[in-house]
């Protein structure tokens, strides 16, 4: 074949390596993600020593404290970006995925597992969720340990995971012990928020038209009374070091089915279906604005969300950086998973 034959056939290859890289194809196998009740007790106890396990492992990022730590770490350093954003759908929906993955690095063999709250709102703190021996373990006693920033936490007292000593309070490197403090009617009032969790309230929020509207009540209600109902590490929130409590993946994972759920209803457009604000900003002396994301009166307009946003990540486990167009479909190669 002569040089001039060959030139179409360098162009081309020059051309393709300029396209961008395709979003990923559909995976062949998507594993299905399971209520934790639902898995037997071999497969309950592989999940909670796989979270044992990542307390022994070095950390992924460069810190004296563990691979566990490292997910509160990269949480509570992301956390202005991640929360009451149009992120923090797509940005939870891969932390999670990751985590998954150290526990199967773990030995974990199961699906991700979820912790489906509706099922408990009749009585959320008598739930069997909680069980020390089948479950997750209870609520905080009597014992408290106080970090340096002057908080006092109560210590859990049973369960598989009342051993974890996370090594990080807000910012601040701080050991403790794994803390609950439930609003469960001692000092406080007894239904744990479980009116922000009903059945009923998900079936009205999954009536709801698009993406902004649907996060904006997802974020602030369901996932909101949640974290302020379990208390202790996961009532922790400004800024957020929730996954502390191994909890903090059952719930989002929940969080993280219900959009799903929710996308399912109109695939064709929903998987394209993201809006809202991509970062919140602020002038100085201005504040921080409302949740919903308007800007007050001296502050400068909150720039809007794109599909081509990237999601930081500080190299969790080795993880780059990703657009959110690559986690919009948990069907895709990449997440490989559905519910």
């Amino acid at each position: 074949m002569h040089f001039a034959q060959l030139l179409p056939l360098f162009a081309g290859l020059a051309a393709a390596a300029a396209l961008p890289r395709a979003e990923s194809t559909v995976c062949a196998n998507p594993v299905k993600r399971v209520e934790f009740r639902t898995l037997d007790a071999t497969l309950r106890k592989q999940y909670t020593d796989a979270v044992m396990c990542l307390t022994t492992k070095p950390s992924s990022i460069g810190l004296k404290t563990s691979l566990y730590d490292d997910f509160t770490y990269v949480h509570t350093h992301l956390s202005r970006d991640i929360h009451y954003v149009a992120q923090f759908l797509p940005w939870h929906r891969y932390f999670t995925h990751l985590y998954h993955k150290q526990l199967q690095a773990c030995g974990y063999t199961g699906p991700m597992v979820y912790w489906d709250w509706t099922l408990d709102t009749k009585d959320v703190a008598g739930s069997d969720f909680w069980d020390p021996v089948n479950g997750v373990g209870g609520n905080g006693g009597d014992e408290t340990e106080k970090t340096n920033d002057g908080r006092e936490w109560k210590c859990l007292v049973d369960g598989p995971f009342k051993d974890i000593r996370p090594a990080y309070s807000n910012l601040v490197a701080a050991e403790h012990c794994l803390s609950r403090d439930f609003f469960d009617g001692e000092n406080r009032p007894g239904t744990m928020r479980a009116s922000g969790y009903t059945p009923e309230v998900i079936a009205d929020m999954n009536k709801l038209p698009d993406f902004e509207s649907f996060e904006f009540r997802l974020e602030n209600i369901p996932h909101g009374s949640i974290h302020s109902a379990v208390g202790g590490q996961m009532g922790d929130l400004g800024p957020s070091s929730s996954p502390n409590d191994p909890i903090f993946f059952m719930h989002h994972c929940q969080v993280d089915r219900l959009w799903t759920l929710w996308q399912q209803q109109n695939l064709e457009v929903r998987l394209k279906d993201y809006a809202g604000i991509r970062e919140r900003l602020e002038t100085p002396g201005s504040g921080n604005g409302t949740a919903d994301g308007n800007s007050t009166q001296d502050e400068i307009p909150n720039p809007r969300a794109a599909l081509t946003d990237m999601m930081p990540f500080m190299g969790l486990t080795g993880a780059e950086d990703l657009a959110v167009s690559a986690v919009m479909d948990t069907n895709s190669e990449l997440l490989c998973y559905t519910y």
